[in-house]
C-alpha cells in the first residue's frame, strides 16, 4: 500500500521536474506569459510531491509518550499544506503574471518552441496522470469518483491525481491560447490564459483544502466499517446491546475504535473479560486498519441520544 503511494508520487515528481525545466526554457525564449505560469505550476507541483513524500515518511514514525497514537495524521497536515501552496504560490503568481501581461502585452517569439514543449509536457504529464488514475481506481473499488474522494482516507493518492488533472487542464489552456494568439495576433490572449491557469489552480486548491481539512480534524471510518463493527459486537456472547460505535482515522492505515456496549446482567467479570478480548480480536481480523479498540461497559439507558447533554 505505502509503496504504491510512493510510486505515484515519485512518478509525478520526476515528470514535473522535467516539465518545469522545459517550460521555463520555452518561456525565456518565447516570452510567453502562459508558458511562464505553466512553469510556476510545475515547480509548485514538484515541491508538493516533495512535501507529500516528507509527510509519508513522518507518518510512519512510531508512537511515543507524547504521541501515543502515532504520527499518522502528518500526511493529512502536509496534504493540507500542499493545498495552501497550490493556492498561494501557483494560483497567486499565475494570476498576477496574467494581469501584468494584460497591462504590458508582448509578442510571442519562436512560437514553435511553445508547441513542442506543450506537446511534450502533455505526454509526460499524461503518463503521470494515468499512473495516478490507475492507482486511484484500484483504491476506490466500486465507489464513484466523487464519492471515493469524499470518503477516501489517503490524501496522497487523490492529491496527486488532482494536481495532474489541473496540470492537464492548464496545458490545454496554454496550447489553445498559443494557437489563438498565432491565428489572431491578439497579444492579450496570452495574459488571459495565464489568469485562467491561475483560476484552475485556485479551484483545485480549494477542493483539496476542503477534503483534507476534515481528515485533519478527525474523520470517522467509512459507514460500512462502522456497521460491520456493530454487527460483530452483537455476535459476541454476553453482549446484549451496542450503544454506540465511535471511530476516527488517525492516519490512512490507522483506525481508532471506541465501543459502548451493554453486557448481560448474569455475566461474570471473567465472562466480560473474555467477551472484550474476543471482540477486540474479531474486529482487528475483520478490518486490518483497526489498530486500537476501546470497549466501554455501559447500561443501555446511560448513553444519551446524539445532541443531548
Amino acid at each position: 500500500m505505502a509503496s504504491s503511494r510512493k510510486l505515484v508520487i515519485y512518478a509525478a515528481l520526476v515528470g514535473n521536474s522535467l516539465i518545469a525545466l522545459m517550460k521555463f526554457v520555452a518561456a525565456f525564449i518565447t516570452g510567453s506569459s502562459a508558458m511562464f505560469s505553466e512553469g510556476i505550476h510545475s515547480v509548485v507541483d514538484t515541491g508538493n510531491q516533495i512535501l507529500l513524500l516528507y509527510g509519508l515518511k513522518q507518518s510512519k514514525k512510531p508512537a511515543d509518550d507524547q504521541f501515543p497514537f502515532g504520527h499518522g495524521k502528518e500526511i493529512y497536515f502536509w496534504s493540507f499544506i500542499v493545498a495552501i501552496m497550490i493556492f498561494a504560490v501557483g494560483a497567486g503568481i499565475s494570476i498576477y503574471e496574467g494581469i501584468h501581461r494584460l497591462g504590458n502585452p508582448v509578442a510571442i517569439e519562436n512560437i514553435l518552441i511553445n508547441y513542442i514543449v506543450l506537446g511534450l509536457a502533455l505526454v509526460f504529464e499524461g503518463g503521470a496522470w494515468y499512473f495516478a488514475l490507475k492507482e486511484f481506481r484500484r483504491e476506490k473499488g466500486d465507489s464513484g469518483y466523487l464519492e471515493a474522494v469524499h470518503r477516501g482516507k489517503d490524501p496522497s493518492i487523490f492529491v496527486v491525481l488532482f494536481e495532474d488533472s489541473a496540470a492537464m487542464l492548464g496545458l490545454t489552456v496554454a496550447l489553445i491560447a498559443t494557437a489563438l494568439t498565432q491565428l489572431t495576433g491578439n497579444l492579450y490572449l496570452d495574459g488571459v490564459a495565464s489568469i485562467v491557469i491561475g483560476l484552475i489552480l485556485a479551484g483545485t486548491a480549494a477542493w483539496l483544502a476542503v477534503e483534507t481539512k476534515s481528515l485533519l480534524i478527525g474523520e470517522s471510518a467509512n459507514n460500512h466499517v462502522v456497521r460491520g463493527i456493530r454487527k460483530l459486537a452483537l455476535t459476541i456472547r454476553n453482549i446484549n446491546h451496542v450503544n454506540e460505535v465511535l471511530t476516527m482515522h488517525m492516519g490512512p492505515d490507522f483506525i481508532l475504535v471506541n465501543i459502548s456496549v451493554e453486557f448481560s446482567d448474569q455475566a461474570t467479570a471473567t465472562d466480560i473479560e473474555d467477551a472484550v478480548a474476543l471482540l477486540d480480536d474479531k474486529i482487528k481480523k475483520a478490518y486490518e486498519n483497526v489498530q486500537r479498540v476501546f470497549i466501554e461497559a455501559e447500561a443501555r439507558h446511560s448513553v444519551l441520544p446524539s445532541g443531548v447533554k
